[in-house]
């Protein structure tokens, strides 16, 4: 899973702009015209979401945060629209490919943000895995830290921070008007969670992230003034607002939460679901196709499985299941050993790249173990991007709690899914392709992005590693997690099961470990049809190799496909699709 895009999500687009008069006729005018918009908006886009802008390096709007009231919720839905009458406006006619799409993409982009908002699903902002109250203490790990400035606006963001609350409390309630409330037992958790990021005081808490980077150059003075402001802002603004808004979930949100885990039991459930599982995947395959397809593949990947288990002298998967689980040589010993391995495994993919890839990432990226808050809720790791100019590598967050319960199987497959030539290759490729605008460098289409990093995740066997069995049953065993996902997301959200049978499902399909079993079901749950995006895509890049395969025989070249698929950044599932499709009528 990949964190900076959850970042991007929370913190959406809100844009401006006016009604423009018919564009000229002439060619040359309409594509500048088109060209002259895009960076209007996305100029706009960086001021309305500030937190996007500082992710990205620009510094303009560093000292504050994106309007998430229900008045901006309205000025939003104006602004929208009136960002597509002028889109819309453009006769894109005899344009270049590449343009062409830039204006689909994004006239299909607004679209989506004007359907959601329609859909009222920014009244839910509080969940476990994903909400905006764990998104405010992790983007203390973004925020830049060379200068004075840098700090003050820090401090400014953190003397805010009781206006964002009210406004998370100011959402929640209008989504209780409205009937639109997470399940009661999740938004439990989410109490617990503000309680503990609101229980670090000072220089403990996880606002204060920015202190322990602070550089030398900084006169003694101001890092004196700085640090006692900071800790004073925390301390007296921040952790009381998080007190708050543990008790508002607590006495008054938790209480009314929903009793079903599926979005289908909320008012025009069904639609709802609809409208997320098509902007999760970029297609519109209805929720019992995406259903078969998952029981499809987690019998195939079981079949694989079960041949290595009769290698170890296993009648069936089963029996080889449940002694793995016996196995302790099979789990962690400690937190450092999971981070240690995570670094081995990125360490040594990065000299095979050129093998696969003419497009190589110049950012760098490091491996970080998840804040201890976080733990109970998190996934076992996801990524952070870096910034476009190289200056902050991009992370890879691993949950090491519970450590002696984490298998050490799946490590390898998710350092690879995670990193190169996973989500950090992907992200930072993208951020620095020449010719694109920014809104596709910075493209956020979660069936793209999760399908190529599982991809990548079987690039690994190419090149050699996932020599042992056990390691490729590791591998195996993250692909059937994905796979279950297709079967678990659509079966609470579509089939209307029950939690428990989704742990069922986990149990008898899956050698996750008890951690990752119990905090993936409630994400499923939390994040209806994100999950879809992983196995939709990956069978969608694998079928368009095979298509390449096929049509350039021993002309085939692995690496000019892999800059073909990644050099659009990240697309639909169909646009993608036809830029393959391109550049095979170009090979041939």
């Amino acid at each position: 899973m990949m964190r900076i895009r959850t970042l991007i999500l929370l913190f959406g687009l809100a844009v401006v702009g006016v009604a423009a008069a018919a564009d000229p006729a002439p060619l040359e005018v309409r594509r500048q015209a088109l060209d002259a918009l895009l960076a209007e908006h996305w100029q706009e886009s960086l001021k309305e979401d500030p937190e996007l802008a500082t992710i990205l390096g620009d510094e303009r709007y560093n000292d504050r945060w994106s309007d998430h009231s229900l008045a901006g919720m309205a000025i939003r839905e104006k602004t929208l629209a009136a960002w597509m009458a002028r889109f819309e406006a453009i006769d894109s006619r005899d344009f270049p490919d590449v343009e062409r799409l830039n204006r689909s993409l994004m006239i299909e982009q607004l679209r989506d943000q004007q359907e959601g908002l329609r859909l009222k699903l920014d009244l839910m902002p509080l969940d476990q895995t994903n909400g905006a109250h764990l998104q405010y203490p992790e983007f203390a790990g973004v925020v830049p830290t060379d200068t004075v400035r840098h700090y003050e606006d820090w401090l400014a963001r953190l003397e805010a921070m009781p206006a964002q609350i009210d406004q998370l409390i100011e959402l929640s309630r209008a989504g209780l008007k409205a009937g639109l409330v997470p399940p009661k037992y999740l938004l439990e958790k989410v109490a617990t969670q503000c309680d503990a990021i609101a229980a670090a005081a000072g220089v403990d808490s996880a606002f204060a992230t920015p202190l322990a980077r602070m550089p030398a150059d900084i006169a003694s003075t101001d890092q004196a003034r700085l640090k006692a402001a900071i800790v004073a802002a925390i301390d007296s603004r921040v952790r009381p607002a998080y007190r708050r808004l543990a008790a508002f979930v607590r006495r008054d949100y938790a209480p009314r939460g929903r009793l079903q885990p599926g979005i289908w039991s909320l008012p025009n459930g069904d639609v709802l679901y609809r409208y997320l599982a098509r902007t999760q995947t970029t297609t519109d395959l209805p929720p019992q196709a995406i259903h078969d397809l998952g029981l499809a593949e987690v019998a195939r990947i079981e079949a694989e499985q079960a041949a290595i288990a009769q290698r170890f002298g296993y009648d069936d998967l089963a029996s080889f299941r449940d002694a793995l689980k016996q196995d302790r040589d099979t789990f962690a010993t400690s937190r450092e050993q999971i981070l240690e391995l995570y670094r081995k495994y990125n360490a040594q993919m990065e000299p095979m790249l050129p093998k696969l890839f003419g497009l190589l990432p110049k950012t760098a990226v490091q491996v970080s173990a998840v804040d201890e808050y976080r733990e109970a809720e998190a996934p076992g790791a996801s990524y952070l991007q870096g910034s476009p100019d190289g200056k902050r590598p991009g992370q890879i967050y691993v949950n090491t709690g519970d450590f002696a319960q984490r298998s050490l199987l799946t490590i390898e497959s998710t350092a690879y899914h995670e990193g190169s030539p996973g989500h950090h290759m992907q992200i930072s490729i993208a951020q620095s392709l020449p010719g694109l605008p920014p809104f596709r460098q910075q493209g956020d289409y979660n069936a793209y992005a999760e399908g190529w990093a599982l991809y990548s995740e079987r690039l690994g066997k190419e090149v050699g590693f996932y020599t042992e069995p056990l390691s490729d049953y590791g591998r195996l065993s993250d692909e059937l997690l994905r796979a279950n996902r297709l079967v678990l997301d659509t079966g609470v959200h579509y089939k209307r099961w029950t939690r428990q049978q989704m742990v069922d499902w986990f149990h008898a399909h899956s050698s996750d470990d008890e951690p990752d079993v119990q905090s993936e079901t409630d994400r499923y749950i939390a994040w209806p049809g994100q999950a879809l995006g992983y196995k939709l895509g990956q069978l969608r890049i694998l079928a368009l190799r095979d298509e390449a395969k096929a049509a350039l025989g021993d002309r085939f070249d692995i690496r000019q496909f892999h800059d073909v698929v990644l050099g659009g950044g990240a697309l639909p599932l169909d646009a993608l699709s036809d830029r393959v499709h391109d550049w095979l009528k170009t090979s041939r």
